[in-house]
């Protein structure tokens, strides 16, 4: 494969974009609890809520960063690298990302600093309100990210007018049936990732035998949220798929790895799809399954990619096996999910060592999951940037050099392996320290017999005992 400009700039606006869905995703699902860990702590003034809402907040401070620093570069590359694209387009995604300017940004950025210093300064009611606020500010910037790309995959509401897509309907752009499937189904992915990254922490504090009360509460809402949301995830996911079957046939074609037409189609579970050859080495198949799948019923014919035009079909490979990872690790999330507050109800979870460990070790299951959803979304798009109207090759700067973007993605992957590495290696601190080396309640414990600096130094460290101690108090 020739390493072309296009090719370069592809490989580079995918890297980028990748590395910061990660910080995002993480950080949509975090805001949305730490509001919640704000109410019941001023509901029940429990003080094990406030310890883990501060540990949890130094975290979510840290990966928020982590993705403004990310995102920023994103926006330089429309103009670097798909310059058309941004003529072309501009009308409709400049206005998108302004809204989620003034409505995403303006809220974190104005609320985010209340929670970071405001906890002595304002009332509790003015700091739980700025917990929510900083939540529906990831969340807005989620929803107009989401109604940006959903109008790239299904192109409504425009008019091209000399040589620019205008947009004609505003409401059709963003209430767009696509985007009420995609935005719930990025939403939700985003709280199952901060619900697993929560429950593995606190499975982890298990199994050092520490921070026993913070890590009831974090292993045990974690895994009760993700048995809420990771069963709406399928039924999303499923709808989701319900627009490509109807919208982006061949994405939907290469997905299922089918080449030939069939009536009724089988389901593909695993194969190799070749494309020189148009068909799949050591495919295992279910009959009626696709059909089922596709339309709900047992016969229904569904279309194959050799129905395409070779230049109109989308690379095969990625999208078929990223979608069967996606799965995967959906089926997987939702087996620990649903296990683990089956043995809280028989008061076994904290007791079963194997089950702590496959907590444990199943936080990179939703952001692969994420991530391979992405690619299943964004590579299946292809040959398309906005799908059926403008194609990838004719979006891109002309006149780039092949040398000029390899400098350039060179230079990314250094940079964002360096942030990558002090960002996770920084959390990582933090997690050591632990929850409640995270807190110094001194409204509360502090009095004149017993001043701060004792405070602090009996909440730095909590082994398992005064985890004990603190359950029993009532903490």
């Amino acid at each position: 494969m020739e390493l072309s400009a296009l090719l370069l700039s592809r490989l580079q606006f995918a890297f980028t974009v990748s590395f910061h869905i990660i910080f995002p995703s993480f950080t949509i699902g975090l805001a949305v609890w730490l509001a919640v860990l704000e109410a019941l702590y001023q509901a029940t003034d429990r003080p094990v809520f406030r310890r883990v809402f501060e540990f949890w907040l130094k975290i979510f401070g840290v990966a928020f960063g982590l993705g403004v620093v990310s995102g920023i570069v994103l926006a330089f590359q429309f103009g670097t690298n798909w310059s058309v694209l941004s003529r072309m387009s501009g009308p409709i995604q400049g206005p998108l990302l302004t809204y989620e300017t003034f409505t995403a940004f303006a809220l974190e950025a104005s609320f985010f600093g209340v929670l970071v210093f405001g906890r002595s300064r304002v009332p509790p009611w003015l700091y739980l309100f700025s917990t929510a606020m900083v939540a529906l500010g990831t969340t807005f910037s989620a929803f107009w990210i989401m109604v940006n790309n959903s109008w790239m995959q299904v192109p409504v509401g425009y008019a091209l007018e000399n040589g620019a897509f205008v947009p004609k309907d505003w409401a059709a752009i963003i209430f767009s049936p696509v985007v009420w499937v995609r935005f719930p189904h990025m939403l939700l992915a985003s709280f199952i990732t901060g619900a697993f990254c929560v429950a593995a922490t606190g499975a982890w504090y298990f199994l050092r035998k520490e921070f026993e009360a913070e890590a009831r509460v974090m292993l045990r809402m974690g895994l009760f949220l993700a048995a809420l949301f990771v069963p709406a995830q399928l039924l999303f996911g499923h709808l989701t798929g319900d627009y490509v079957h109807k919208f982006q046939p061949a994405k939907f074609a290469a997905i299922e790895g089918r080449w030939e037409t069939e009536q009724p189609a089988g389901e593909v579970v695993i194969a190799w799809p070749n494309a020189k050859k148009e068909a799949n080495d050591f495919e295992i198949k279910i009959p009626f399954l696709g059909s089922l799948i596709a339309s709900m019923s047992f016969d229904s014919k569904e279309v194959g990619l050799k129905d395409f035009p070779v230049q109109e079909r989308p690379p095969v490979v990625i999208p078929f096996f990223s979608f069967r990872i996606m799965v995967a690790c959906g089926l997987a999330m939702l087996a620990l999910a649903w296990l683990g507050p089956y043995l809280i109800w028989k008061d076994r979870l904290e007791q079963s060592r194997w089950l702590l460990w496959l907590i444990f070790l199943s936080f990179p299951l939703p952001f692969i999951a994420t991530l391979t959803g992405w690619f299943t979304a964004e590579v299946g798009r292809q040959p398309w940037t906005v799908y059926g109207v403008l194609r990838t090759a004719d979006a891109a700067t002309p006149f780039l050099t092949t040398r000029t973007v390899a400098i350039s993605l060179a230079l990314y992957v250094v940079l964002y392996g360096f942030i990558f590495l002090f960002g996770v290696f920084y959390i990582y601190r933090l997690l050591q320290a632990g929850p409640a080396g995270a807190l110094v309640i001194a409204s509360r414990d502090a009095t004149p017999s017993r001043p701060m600096s004792v405070v602090k130094s009996s909440v730095v460290k909590a082994p398992l005992a005064t985890g004990q101690a603190q359950e029993a108090r009532g903490d």
